[in-house]
């Protein structure tokens, strides 16, 4: 088979986490039943300093039940909401692991934040870089990467036969688009990646990275290029000049995620948490006064 005779039978299996709003994806090719996981996460209780595999082992619980094999751990970018589990899911099953080539950017711009002085900020932390364009396999089928700044520096879409992993570029279309006030977010660039991203055929299915229930409807991660072009509040009649006003203006008056400073310094590091102390225990750092402009 061609990978385009192969483009309708991918299967995208979806994962919500209600904790965090998250949605994690593990795509197959059912022709060889090789798979990526996309944007795993590991759940961390910031009350208690708890971490639990419990999501990540959904994820190995459904690859173990339909006979599956891993071909690639996919993060779309360094997740500012949730702790990433790529890092678990490679311990634990061998499979590589991906991002976009940009986190060297985002690594040293946190690695300042959190004065972390030797820590290598070089992504030595996955296994493969992707730049704009790169393609890679999962079985039998194609799948390339588009760079899609904007609401962070590092931000990759994983494109996959007809369906795309937006990340939080765009949300679902009545919950518009993803915020870009995150050090080094830009709203023009935002505005470029949506575009790159509408530009894909109609037909295109697009899964989304976060789905937050506007007016507590159940969640949904699963939409088109055409039904964005269509009803997206954020995109729909919108130009480049009144969608950067918007953004901007948005942004100014959104909290940050509770778990920012939690996650950025788990997630620069593909996942992994802080090595142990000499009384055994691990500690995240938490930088007082670090995003002083930010919202309460």
């Amino acid at each position: 088979m061609t990978s385009d005779q192969l483009v309708s039978d991918i299967s995208i299996v979806a994962f919500y986490e209600p904790r965090t709003s998250s949605i994690q994806y593990i795509v197959t090719d059912p022709t060889t039943k090789r798979c990526a996981i996309i944007d795993p996460v590991l759940d961390y209780d910031e009350k208690s300093g708890s971490i639990s595999t419990e999501s990540a082992d959904r994820l190995l619980a459904h690859v173990a039940e339909n006979g599956l094999a891993i071909d690639w751990i996919l993060d779309t970018h360094p997740h500012a909401d949730h702790l990433s589990a790529a890092a678990y899911l490679h311990d634990r099953t061998g499979a590589p692991t991906g991002i976009g080539e940009h986190v060297v950017e985002v690594q040293r711009l946190w690695r300042d934040i959190y004065n972390l002085r030797d820590f290598p900020a070089d992504g030595s932390q996955w296994n493969r870089l992707f730049a704009d364009g790169d393609r890679f396999r999962i079985g039998n089928v194609e799948a390339r990467v588009m760079y899609s700044p904007g609401h962070t520096l590092a931000s990759v879409t994983y494109v996959i036969g007809d369906a795309a992993f937006i990340h939080d570029s765009l949300f679902m279309p009545d919950g518009g688009s993803a915020r870009c006030d995150f050090p080094g977010g830009s709203a023009p660039a935002l505005w470029k990646s949506i575009q790159a991203i509408l530009a894909l055929p109609d037909e295109t299915r697009l899964f989304v990275g976060h789905d937050y229930q506007p007016g507590g409807r159940e969640p949904r991660w699963e939409t088109t290029v055409a039904e964005q072009k269509q009803h997206n509040t954020h995109v729909k009649g919108m130009d480049e000049a009144s969608f950067i006003a918007m953004r901007e203006a948005r942004d100014r008056t959104l909290s940050m995620p509770r778990l920012i400073l939690h996650a950025l310094q788990v997630n620069i590091r593909g996942g992994r948490l802080p090595e142990p102390e000499d009384n055994g225990c691990r500690y995240l750092k938490i930088p007082l006064q670090a995003l002083p402009n930010a919202a309460w």
